[in-house]
């Protein structure tokens, strides 16, 4: 069984309305990877992604936070934060730290063996891998694998 870091945007696309073709393929993607990993595998989260939906407003928000209201919660330590700190001050992550540092650091900490995302710019970027990978690997930090719930869906379907 694997551990997966549920981040805030599945939740959130779990339950989008929109209807541009983009979003509605995220959001079948999202549902179709989260409802077999719900039953199979470890899903956790933190209280960050909790923050982040209950501080959005959006159709669905009420729906999103239940989502994940059975999620592993896991605690964002001093420890945690230090990381953060790093992350931020070699410039690998935004300098909001509450945003995508703590969530790869969340994950890292607690060798988390996937993170998921739609967030392509600064978590599921292959471009940056090598740079978290790194930075991780000087921290003596767990390396997960940062994915989308699509490229989920591809590795089951590799395994068939």
């Amino acid at each position: 069984m694997s551990r997966f870091y549920i981040e805030t945007t599945i939740p959130s696309f779990y339950h989008e309305v929109r209807t541009h073709p983009t979003m509605v393929a995220r959001r079948l993607w999202t549902r179709e990877w989260f409802d077999v990993a719900a039953v199979n595998e470890e899903l956790v989260t933190s209280a960050a992604v909790l923050e982040e939906l209950e501080r959005g407003e959006f159709p669905g928000r009420a729906d999103a936070v239940k989502l994940i209201e059975n999620l592993i919660p896991l605690h964002i330590s001093t420890e945690v934060r230090d990381i953060v700190r790093e992350y931020i001050d070699r410039k690998l992550m935004p300098a909001n730290p509450s945003g995508d540092a703590l969530h790869l650091a969340v994950a890292s900490y607690y060798s988390c063996d996937f993170l998921v995302t739609w967030n392509c710019q600064h978590l599921a970027n292959v471009n940056k891998f090598d740079s978290i990978a790194h930075i991780n690997g000087i921290l003596k930090l767990a390396i997960p694998k940062l994915v989308t719930p699509l490229e989920l869906l591809g590795m089951s379907a590799e395994n068939e």
